[in-house]
Order: structure tokens, then C-alpha cells, then sequence
């Protein structure tokens, strides 16, 4: 493993950059759910009932993306639609019980990949991910790098 103490740090972003990327790749499971509806209906599990709005803005993707998605959740019943009370041009969504499992389901199959690709790793490597992974999280709930 080289040493990247003295490394650049436009080389350890572009690295990572492609590492992440590939990664993503290796471990994404086929045929289901597209990474930006596994996205965008994680952030329903976890906040909703929630605006689509409010879901584009913690995407970071324009409204029509968010509106494409949402068709695509609600016509697999994953997700539902309410009324918006307090603006009748708005709406809030949902996940249904399918949708809670589907991300649920996905979130085992992405970690059981992973969990694979560990074997590809000494101990000592897999520590060091382990460690790495405050900084990482840290930068993946950021705001400030669009």
C-alpha cells in the first residue's frame, strides 16, 4: 500500500473520486431500484411526509428530476401522496410499507456487498477504512461542496 501522507490533495480527490465511483458500481444491486430512487426514497423514509421540494434540495437536483423519481416510486407503490393543508398547489409523500422494505432491502444487499468485497482485504486495511469513515460520512452529509 503506498504511503499518501505527502500526496497531493487534488490527487487523493481524484483518486477517491474514482474509487467511490467504482465502488458504487461493484456494489449496487442489479434490477431494482436506480441509485437516485434509492436516494430519493431513503430521505421519505427517514423525513417524510416531506415536499418534493425539500427532497430536490437535499438531492441537490432540479424539481423535474425529483418530479421523474417520485412518478416512478408512486407507479411501484413505494411511495404515496397527501394533500398539502397549508398550500393546495403542494403535496407531501409518503413511503409505504413497500417502500420502508425496499430500502431496507437494498441497504442489506449494498452492505452484504460490501461485506464481500472486504475479503478482497487484509485486517489491517479493513481498520483503516473503519477509520477513515468519520471523515467520509462527514463529507457525505456536507452542504458546503455542490
Amino acid at each position: 500500500m503506498t504511503n499518501h501522507a505527502g500526496s497531493d490533495r487534488a490527487e487523493i480527490a481524484a483518486r477517491l473520486a474514482v474509487a467511490v465511483g467504482r465502488l458504487n458500481r461493484r456494489i449496487r444491486p442489479a434490477g431494482e431500484l436506480t441509485p437516485g430512487q434509492v436516494s430519493a426514497l431513503s430521505i421519505i423514509v427517514r423525513q417524510g411526509p416531506i415536499r418534493p421540494g425539500d427532497i430536490a434540495r437535499a438531492e441537490r437536483v432540479a424539481a423535474p428530476t425529483i418530479t421523474r423519481l417520485l412518478t416512478e416510486l408512486e407507479n411501484r407503490a413505494l411511495i404515496t401522496r397527501s394533500a398539502d393543508p397549508d398550500d393546495g398547489r403542494s403535496f407531501f409523500v409518503s413511503a409505504t410499507e413497500a417502500g420502508t422494505v425496499a430500502i431496507a432491502t437494498a441497504r442489506r444487499q449494498r452492505a452484504e456487498r460490501v461485506l464481500a468485497l472486504f475479503d478482497e482485504l487484509d485486517t489491517d486495511q479493513i481498520e483503516r477504512l473503519g477509520e477513515a469513515l468519520d471523515a467520509l460520512e462527514l463529507v457525505a452529509d456536507s452542504t458546503t461542496a455542490d
